[in-house]
């Protein structure tokens, strides 16, 4: 345990200590959107944070391939070929820099997907790919070398633009992320202490999965106090491309751990898991992601064309500040995550379920008490956030900065967001970028 601390530790320091770094940068080059005669906002708020998230990665890379420990493990690992840090390295650079020429210039969406597509080729290449289906009656079905190549790219572009589109508020991105990544942290190392670890040398608590999901964690921790509402940078599609590339890597390593001569009708639930797993920590991205390519479709626009319709969107429009929406999102994160990794690590114990129920309604009568409580007051209702409301805490300062440049304007004007008119402003007055 002190081997993942350390390595999440030096990713976060590397990570926390750059981002001023490269602000500078990326103001120096202009990556940052211009400030216009109709935006509200003084301050122009850099792109590029990936860049600082980036090097945190490989700096914990690079110190866990120095301990002992750690470096017999990625070399033991029967996925890798003693090169997962290679691969990671190789894979997160053509990530970094397709997002680093979006985030400057701007790319088209074609050519980011290929970018994505041959990212996901490098892991391929490096034979980190999914190795097998589980059947419902406990089986699994093998793939061949055909199918999985298929199959792991398949899923790498996807968790990479389910990220991408999520990464609309400040913080938001990064903190969903961090949940998931503990997440996996978690089944990874519960799942190195069973018999269902398989490795060519005696099981051991230091795992691949876990080791890729500890330096994540470590990204996102570093790079969030820079990030959270106010943010001073945006870590940008380098950024939110990179974690989502991270996250699907250290998921599919879990799937070639697994020793299936040992699942029963009792334990067969860990062996599903690392399919549910992907699904489950990362479910509102991968809602947010197929909402959102229904609607543009069915309106004959492109699955990439900007639009206000994402969930963080919706939240603030019935009257959540932009941290509590944060908020919210980070709970429903956490609630998923929570319940699958539970029910594998502790079994599937009865109470779980109706706990679940519960948790969610909760979240739930959150997400509508702005609403409800606009509903009852009529036209004397206080606005959320104002004054008296009890929502000081959430209230963002004026002048301070939110998505892309956006300025947060004060209790009784709202928040303006990426693409979202601040509450009571003109209807021209938008945020300064494009939303996802």
């Amino acid at each position: 345990m002190r081997e993942y601390l350390l390595i999440a530790l030096v990713a976060a320091a590397v990570t926390y200590l750059l981002v001023p770094l490269v602000r500078v940068f990326a103001l120096r080059i202009g990556a940052a959107p211009e400030i216009r005669e109709r935006d509200v906002h003084t301050v122009r708020t850099p792109r590029l944070g990936g860049l600082a998230m980036y090097a945190g990665m490989l700096a914990g890379l690079f110190v866990a391939t120095k301990l002992p420990h750690l470096g017999e493990t990625l070399a033991a690992t029967e996925i890798g070929d003693g090169n997962t840090a290679l691969a990671l390295a190789l894979a997160g650079g053509i990530i970094v820099v397709t997002g680093f020429f979006d985030d400057w210039w701007g790319l088209d969406a074609f050519v980011k997907l290929v970018g994505q597509i041959a990212a996901a080729g490098v892991l391929v290449a490096f034979k980190l790919t999914i190795l097998w289906i589980p059947q419902p009656n406990g089986g699994t079905i093998s793939l061949d070398d055909t199918l999985r190549t298929i199959i792991t790219i398949l899923v790498v572009v996807v968790a990479i633009n389910a990220v991408n589109f999520v990464d609309g508020l400040d913080g938001l991105a990064a903190g969903i992320v961090c949940i998931a990544a503990m997440a996996t942290f978690v089944y990874s190392l519960a799942l190195s202490q069973n018999s269902f670890v398989t490795t060519d040398h005696e099981p051991t608590r230091l795992n691949v999965p876990a080791i890729i999901a500890a330096i994540l964690i470590g990204m996102c921790l570093g790079f969030l106090p820079h990030n959270f509402n106010p943010a001073k940078i945006f870590m940008g599609d380098t950024g939110a491309m990179l974690i989502g590339l991270v996250l699907a890597s250290s998921v599919v390593t879990v799937t070639g751990r697994v020793d299936y001569s040992g699942i029963t009708e009792i334990n067969r639930f860990p062996v599903v898991l690392p399919v549910l797993l992907p699904v489950a920590v990362m479910v509102l991205p991968l809602m947010d992601l197929l909402m959102a390519v229904v609607r543009r479709t069915s309106q004959g626009l492109s699955p990439f064309a900007p639009d206000r319709g994402h969930l963080h969107h919706r939240l603030l429009q019935i009257g959540h500040s932009h941290r509590r929406t944060v908020l919210i999102m980070y709970a429903w994160t956490f609630l998923f995550a929570a319940s699958v990794v539970g029910m594998s690590v502790g079994g599937v114990p009865l109470i779980l379920f109706p706990l679940t129920v519960l948790l969610a309604l909760i979240v739930l009568v959150m997400m509508a008490l702005p609403l409800w409580r606009s509903g009852r007051g009529g036209a004397h209702a206080r606005p959320v956030g104002g004054p008296g409301s009890g929502d000081a805490g959430d209230t963002e300062r004026p002048g301070a900065e939110t998505r892309d440049g956006a300025e947060t304007r004060g209790a009784t004007q709202g928040t303006a967001v990426r693409g979202l008119p601040a509450q009571g402003s003109p209807p021209d007055a938008r945020a300064s970028a494009t939303t996802r």
